[in-house]
């Protein structure tokens, strides 16, 4: 399975406005949390699953959610390339990230928030979740201010 981005949609009356994403499927989703960023030059990587699969989507603000397919876990490639999507929460998307990768976060407006969602409970989480550094596979300075 590969990386999707489902999009949504926004509808606004005189009631206020609706946003959703009609298509993401929430029955394989077993927890959800949320992230603030207060600053936008904080990064979140690299965080690798080997079986979690998660879903992110913005809540507020906007956040750059990057990716990388992992050739080996234990001792992954240096010239793996990174991709990303920004998600805004005025546009409402979804980002599935299977399970293989490895992801990364950071705040494009200050205090942006963004929900992840997931199919493991947390101690399935944490005991199969790899780190790495930040700098590898992709240049968040591109998105400094």
């Amino acid at each position: 399975m590969k990386v999707q981005v489902i999009k949504g949609g926004n509808h606004t009356d005189d009631r206020g406005t609706l946003r959703f994403v009609n298509d993401f499927d929430l029955k394989n989703v077993r927890r959800f949390y949320t992230i603030q960023h207060p600053d936008t030059s904080v990064v979140r990587a690299w965080q690798g699953h080997e079986i979690e699969t998660k879903w992110f989507f913005s809540l507020k603000g906007s956040v750059v959610v990057a990716w990388v397919e992992i050739d080996d876990f234990d001792n992954p490639s240096d010239k793996l390339k990174a991709e990303y999507k920004i998600l805004k929460a005025e546009e409402p998307t979804v980002v599935y990230l299977p399970p293989g990768y490895a992801n990364g976060l950071k705040a494009l407006e200050p205090n942006s928030e963004i929900a992840v969602f997931s199919d493991l409970d947390v101690k399935e989480s944490v005991k199969e979740k790899r780190r790495y550094p930040a700098e590898w596979w992709f240049d968040w300075g591109e998105f400094e201010e």
